[in-house]
């Protein structure tokens, strides 16, 4: 199912800088929004992150406070708050957009130094994810400003995990300019993303609520997959409150405790994400998108398109965005 999501809000990976500081550095990036239009042009989100290739820093967003951070820790920023990573707590520096553009020579990784006469050396791989926020992300919302998978929990539950080797390879391209690495570092990227995401999941209190709760739910975790894996089927509450064994009342409640929405809000709120990200394709007639997101007709998805999302969906396939809540996919 998080295969699913991460598809329809068109996960991509871009733009790599090395950072290399020795003590006292600081490097502090701005909102995400405002880097967006250098670093991933065309992107409705974009989520920064870093994985610390040498020595000890501090990350946090601005303002936040800061967590130690040591080789091989993970460090990102879902929603695209300001930030600040440094070789101690509560250091501030200037932020600067013209690092953000890209060289030239298009060559990348871009290597930015800090301070390089000093000795006590930190090196970081920063990276960069883009991804649709709107009309829906049921992910970006749940998601917290700032998640730290650090390597030692990782490696000690399991020396050879994914993550552990996601980070080793991010590390290893950064640092030789091999054929093909822009490419491997934007794959490496969306990869340790979800590998964050799996980590998050993995600490999320057992009492907890919201869309990444719900997966671990036995009934809830059910019916997301079934409303994700048949979009386009008729569903009813009925019909998914007899696939799960609950009761309409006892399904509807449970789903709106963990979700915040109804099964079948949640469901149209889904096709039309899902109805948005075909309207991205010229190839894809909008008689073919509304077949495949469980509609009709063409009126049929015009009329619910309009009313979800706000524009209609060839105004959406032109260009136009209703304003909406960054990173919920409500209207405001």
């Amino acid at each position: 199912m998080l295969s699913e999501v991460l598809r329809a809000v068109r996960l991509t990976g871009a733009v790599f800088f090395t950072l290399d500081g020795a003590a006292p550095w600081v490097a502090e990036a701005p909102a995400a929004r405002l880097v967006a239009p250098h670093v991933m042009p065309g992107s409705e989100h974009v989520i920064e992150y870093h994985v610390v290739k040498q020595g000890v820093c501090y990350g946090s967003v601005v303002g936040g406070t800061p967590v130690r951070l040591e080789a091989g820790d993970v460090i990102a920023f879902p929603h695209g708050d300001a930030h600040v990573i440094s070789s101690a707590p509560g250091l501030r520096g200037p932020t600067d957009l013209s690092l953000f553009r890209r060289p030239e020579s298009g060559q990348l990784p871009i290597a930015i130094a800090h301070n390089s006469r000093g000795t006590e050396r930190g090196q970081i791989v920063c990276g960069f994810l883009g991804c649709d926020a709107n009309p829906f992300n049921p992910l970006l919302s749940v998601l917290p400003n700032m998640i730290h998978m650090p390597r030692r929990l990782e490696a000690a539950a399991d020396p050879s995990s994914l993550a552990e080797h996601l980070v080793q390879a991010a590390v290893a391209e950064s640092s030789a300019a091999k054929p093909g690495a822009q490419s491997m570092l934007a794959r490496l990227s969306e990869l340790l993303f979800i590998e964050l995401v799996r980590y998050q999941l993995s600490i999320t209190p057992s009492g907890a609520t919201g869309w990444l709760a719900g997966l671990r739910d036995e009934v809830i975790g059910r019916s997301l997959s079934l409303l994700h894996e048949r979009p386009a089927h008729a569903w009813t509450l009925e019909e998914l409150a007899k696939e799960v064994g609950l009761s309409r009342s006892m399904l509807a409640e449970r789903f709106h405790h963990y979700v915040g929405t109804p099964p079948m809000q949640y469901l149209a709120q889904w096709r039309m994400q899902l109805a948005a990200a075909l309207l991205s394709s010229d190839n894809v007639s909008l008689g073919e998108v509304a077949e495949r997101v469980g509609y009709g007709s063409e009126a049929a998805l015009s009329r619910a398109f309009k009313r979800l999302v706000g524009v209609a969906p060839s105004d959406w396939r032109d260009g136009a965005r209703p304003q909406l809540r960054e990173a919920s996919g409500q209207l405001l």
